[in-house]
């Protein structure tokens, strides 16, 4: 079967990926009800064409932090990226770089920081971070990030300790022996299951329970890099961190993965944009899997949306081509989209082109 849409990626990564790795990649924290919002809530969002608005091409660049980017699409930090392909993380950046596009690495990668940077030298990529414990090393993670090359620091602020993932529970979730924690060889603990979930085990050992306010401050602090806080779902948690100072919030639910029953990504952005949309760019990631999706996400006021796992499916199907493939998917349904809602650019797509569905029962 050709491959034509990231749902056919997901479905045929699903039949490649090991229970364990795949388990972990697509299970969302109990019930699962977020992890189900995150796709409807884009369902229930309905796009307001306008017709006869003439143009041939469209232009899909975009600008954040005074990089340009051939697209407002980028890829969000996923763990331990090997389990899915050999390459993991190297292949899932250079895919990105090749497609001018963001890429972001996650703290608990299976690719360290410099192995990255060394493959993708000259691509503008982000570091995602958890405050660990171990206050030294986590600065000392900015710093390798710093001297690496990557422009931004994601500060992952919705997981002082992980959410009630049940599939991981059930398999008794481990690391491969054959894989590390690149970014902590010989300094922190492997991912290996003590009678439960081995990433709950970790976590709940390494990453510091008490994460507050003070620690943005802390991190703001001492790296010259943009900080973004990342897991953003309230203007009251919005205005508080745009008054810190940061220069970047992602509106996320952690894929899902962390308290069940929080709203959808795609739910929360237009309280967080209307808060503080003025004073800090505003990312959103969660739900992505289709060109409409971005429009919807960027009429309500995201300057980039990001996605994890169509990555991951993608690298797991073919490595980096994979995930190029994906991006190019990407790529034209967005382009389709503005050409038939009658969009040229980016900064003709505003809020009069997407509504709620009650919209239409209310006519």
């Amino acid at each position: 079967m050709a491959l034509v849409s990231v749902r056919d990626y997901e479905k045929r990564a699903h039949e490649i990926i090991p229970r364990n790795a795949l388990d972990y990649y697509r299970s969302g924290a109990g019930d699962e009800l977020s992890l189900h919002l995150n796709r409807t809530g884009f369902d229930r969002l309905r796009i307001r064409p306008r017709m006869l608005q003439g143009g041939s091409t469209r232009d899909h660049s975009c600008t954040v932090f005074g990089e340009r980017f051939s697209m407002p699409i980028g890829i969000s930090p996923t763990a331990m990226q090997r389990m899915a392909h050999p390459e993991g993380e190297v292949a899932n950046a250079k895919a990105a770089a090749s497609r001018q596009v963001l890429f972001t690495l996650s703290t608990i990668s299976t690719s360290s920081i410099e192995e990255v940077a060394k493959a993708t030298p000259n691509a503008p990529k982000w570091f995602q971070l958890y405050i660990y414990r171990d206050r030294q090393l986590t600065e000392e993670l900015v710093r390798r990030a710093e001297r690496a090359g990557f422009r931004a620091i994601v500060l992952t602020v919705d997981a002082p300790l992980f959410g009630l993932r049940r599939a991981d529970m059930r398999n008794k979730f481990s690391l491969p022996p054959h894989l590390s924690m690149a970014n902590f060889v010989g300094k922190a603990a492997s991912i290996r299951s003590q009678g439960g979930s081995g990433i709950n085990e970790y976590i709940a050992e390494q990453l510091d329970p008490t994460l507050s306010w003070d620690d943005v401050k802390w991190l703001l602090g001492f790296t010259k890099l943009p900080v973004i806080v990342k897991g953003i779902l309230t203007r009251e948690d919005a205005i508080i961190a745009a008054d810190l100072g940061v220069q970047g919030i992602f509106v996320s639910n952690h894929g899902a993965r962390q308290l069940d029953s929080v709203p959808a990504s795609i739910e929360a952005l237009p309280e967080i944009v209307a808060a503080v949309g003025g004073r800090v760019e505003i990312f959103l990631d969660g739900g992505i899997t289709q060109g409409t999706d971005v429009f919807k996400a960027l009429a309500l006021g995201a300057r980039m949306v990001f996605f994890g796992r169509p990555a991951l499916w993608g690298l797991a199907v073919n490595g980096q081509a994979g995930v190029e493939h994906v991006l190019d998917i990407l790529r034209n349904e967005l382009d389709l989209t503005m050409a038939l809602a009658g969009c040229k650019t980016l900064s003709d797509i505003s809020k009069d082109y997407v509504v709620h569905e009650n919209y239409y029962s209310k006519l």
